[in-house]
């Protein structure tokens, strides 16, 4: 199968890609755990931190494998591991109904789709698209992220009507359905892992055929000792420990303030948007400046964001708060993603990409946690924001410190690098 020249198939890998981030766990699991929150308190009569808890336990495991599945994608390919985790995604989401009213077996359930999640975010998609482009890979990632964007817009709005129409338990089956019905045989038919299977070079320079070589690129081994991968790790954390704890706690946070419900879930749309715009612009301009550059001035405006609402506001300028948060939420995987690429190259992206994944997927879980039973104790969460708003000026400065790119982007098309799988 040969490229034509007047298309790079690249931006087929894009779209396909942003599709199956839509119908992935990260809109269904994580974002639309707002909208739950109220009928998992009602249903299992319990306070905040014990139903945050739920979404910790999902991060955890997730964190905890997500190197294993950057791991499995540098070595099987991304379709390898991309197809099987939304069969078994789906099949997870349908057995949401046989859930009883323990809140034991809701633990079950988040901590099982964990398990699976990691396969059907991030991680392998930001490889295989890394793999298509060079020089316009911050678009092409941002792009690709832009699909987390739009679930997180379209999704949470949906579930809202299905467990309004048919409950909780219906709402997740739906969902559920949806995954094995849409992504699956679009990704299929669609995903290639490499350019060089279509005789294409990244970002479709040309049309010739290359002999196979190196990656290009630091083994994981050499990868994990290097202080810029710490310096990295440290700031991912404390920007993604805060920003989550934020988006995880809006609809509660603003309802104590007396917004209504629709009010609340507004807000959570509000929050899609600002992911959209954040992965789709940030793309754009790690392109065009220093990497660091663009995620300090991020940080910097999440940070300003949780001020808005610990200062209590409402309203619009709540919801312009909610934004600046949830712009820098929107970028922070982009700019993992291109980071780490421009830092320690292709050879062990998979694995470096799902360490850093993996600590970012911990944090979210953490945060809203700690958010949680902050909130329980002092009937506030004013103590947490004030937290959470030191954590991201933090973690700006820490990116500030990231040196020069080791592997910076190249004017001349580069060679498709080697890839093990055999593509």
């Amino acid at each position: 199968m040969r490229g034509d020249a007047r298309f790079f198939y690249g931006w087929v890998v894009v779209a396909t890609s942003a599709l199956g981030l839509l119908f992935g766990a990260f809109p269904i699991v994580v974002s639309s755990f707002a909208i739950f929150f109220k009928s998992y308190i009602h249903e299992f009569h319990t306070g905040r931190g014990a139903i945050s808890l739920a979404l910790t336990m999902h991060n955890f495991v997730a964190a905890f494998l997500a190197p294993w599945i950057g791991r499995l994608t540098d070595r099987f390919g991304a379709r390898n591991v991309i197809l099987p985790g939304l069969g078994i995604l789906g099949l997870v989401l349908l057995s949401a109904k046989a859930i009883g009213s323990g809140i034991w077996q809701l633990y079950v359930f988040y901590s099982i789709l964990g398990v699976v999640s990691g396969t059907t975010t991030s991680v392998p998609y930001g490889v295989v698209v890394s793999r298509w482009f060079n020089r316009h890979r911050g678009l092409a990632l941002g792009l690709t992220q832009a699909g987390l964007g739009a679930g997180a817009v379209v999704i949470p709005p949906l579930v809202q009507l299905l467990i309004a129409r048919f409950g909780w338990r219906s709402a997740l089956a739906i969902a559920g359905g949806a995954v094995l019905i849409i992504p699956m045989p679009i990704i299929g038919l669609l995903l290639q892992e490499a350019p060089q299977r279509m005789g294409l070079f990244p970002d479709g320079a040309s049309a010739a055929t290359v002999a196979p070589g190196p990656a290009a690129g630091l083994t994981w081994r050499e990868i994990r000792k290097t202080r810029t991968f710490l310096l990295m790790i440290t700031a991912f954390v404390l920007a993604g420990a805060s920003v989550q704890a934020c988006i995880i706690h809006i609809a509660e946070l603003l309802s104590d303030r007396g917004a209504t419900t629709a009010s609340a879930a507004l807000a959570v749309s509000v929050v899609g948007l600002a992911l959209l715009a954040g992965r789709a612009g940030t793309g754009f301009f790690l392109d065009r400046y220093f990497g660091p550059h663009v995620a300090m001035f991020l940080f910097a405006v999440a940070g300003l964001g949780i001020a808005s609402l610990w200062a209590g506001t409402t309203g619009v300028p709540a919801l312009l708060g909610v934004f600046m948060v949830g712009l820098a939420f929107g970028a922070e995987v982009d700019i993992i993603a291109y980071l780490m690429s421009r830092y320690f190259g292709l050879r062990s992206l998979g694995t470096a990409f799902g360490f850093a994944f993996g600590a970012f997927v911990l944090a979210g879980g953490l945060g809203p946690l700690v958010m949680g039973f902050v909130f329980d104790h002092t009937g506030s969460y004013r103590a947490p924001l004030s937290g959470f708003l030191i954590a991201t000026m933090a973690a700006a400065a820490l990116v500030g410190r990231l040196g020069p790119y080791r592997f910076a982007v190249t004017r001349k098309p580069e060679a498709p690098a080697l890839v093990r799988h055999g593509v």
